[in-house]
């Protein structure tokens, strides 16, 4: 993979990692996602008019994709709101580059080789082993009251709907990565998809938060449109790098995205970080060098 193309999924990793944040903090996180969501498809809505509609032929992909994409925003803030970013984060995002690296062959008939697994390989270990410490601490500490057993049901909830969710990423990576290369313009692409997606996730939470929507908009709206920059920015550079490089190997590096957020969550969420997430971390790094070698 080139450096250009590395540096490019580098930066949406962080982008993504940045919009995770904001949608966990707050009280609600329901409510997050529908502002972060509204605010890219808002983004999306208005540059469309300045580019070309995507062909025909990715139209189908982009339906589909719109449903992977609604359950996953859902499921997200489903994780966050039972247990840490630190924990949901890395569980959601080190599982699909595995599932799709093993279904792109098949699939879209991109065959990998050793090196390439490997590199994917060590990123998801390494995002893997941060959520393995992430749990451990926490059921640890859920020994010795009722307070701390609740805590530890709402860590096995939090596994349980991270890993799910991982479906749904890897399904929007595999139809997507078809969809943005029969497109013809990977931007208006990822708008159109965008605004898909804003529309029945906007209309639902217009429905179920009706007396708090304005209000919540008036107090994070500005952080929602950094939220909702920031998505859109995260999945169009990825789409766009899957037009240049294996869709598995952009999936996988996409999620060196872990670092960032176990950062962002060190610093802006004050959460915990154990010598595990540190471990988990030297291996993405490796993960991510050894893919710009391959």
């Amino acid at each position: 993979m080139s450096g250009f193309v590395v540096l490019i999924v580098l930066f949406g990793a962080l982008l993504h990692a940045s919009w995770n944040v904001i949608v966990k903090s707050g009280t609600d996180k329901y409510l997050n996602a529908v502002l972060v969501c509204g605010a890219a498809g808002l983004v999306a809505l208005v540059l469309i008019p300045f580019l070309p509609l995507p062909l025909a032929p990715s139209w189908p992909y982009m339906i589909i994709s719109t449903i992977f994409q609604v359950c996953y925003l859902f499921m997200v803030a489903a994780a966050y709101s039972n247990g840490d970013m630190s924990l949901a984060y890395p569980l959601m995002r080190g599982t699909p580059p595995l599932l799709v690296a093993m279904a792109a062959g098949p699939l879209i008939g991109e065959v990998l080789g050793a090196g390439q697994w490997l590199a994917i390989g060590f990123i998801s270990c390494g995002v893997l082993t941060m959520a393995l410490g992430s749990r451990r601490k926490t059921a640890a500490g859920a020994l010795g009251s009722r307070q701390k057993v609740a805590a530890g049901q709402n860590t096995s909830r939090t596994v349980i709907i991270a890993l799910v969710n991982a479906l749904f990423i890897a399904g929007y990576t595999l139809v997507d990565g078809i969809g943005v290369r029969v497109s013809g313009n990977a931007i208006s692409y990822t708008l159109w998809a965008f605004l898909f997606n804003a529309i029945p996730v906007v209309s639902w939470g217009i429905w179920k938060y009706r007396g708090q929507l304005v209000g919540h908009i008036r107090q994070r709206g500005h952080l929602a449109m950094i939220g909702g920059a920031g998505t859109l920015g995260s999945y169009g550079l990825a789409l766009w790098a899957m037009t240049m490089a294996p869709v598995a190997m952009v999936a996988a590096l996409r999620e060196t995205s872990i670092l960032f957020g176990m950062i962002l969550s060190l610093f802006l969420l004050r959460e915990h970080i154990s010598l595990k997430r540190l471990a988990g971390a030297l291996l993405i790094v490796c993960g991510t060098v050894l893919m710009r070698l391959v």
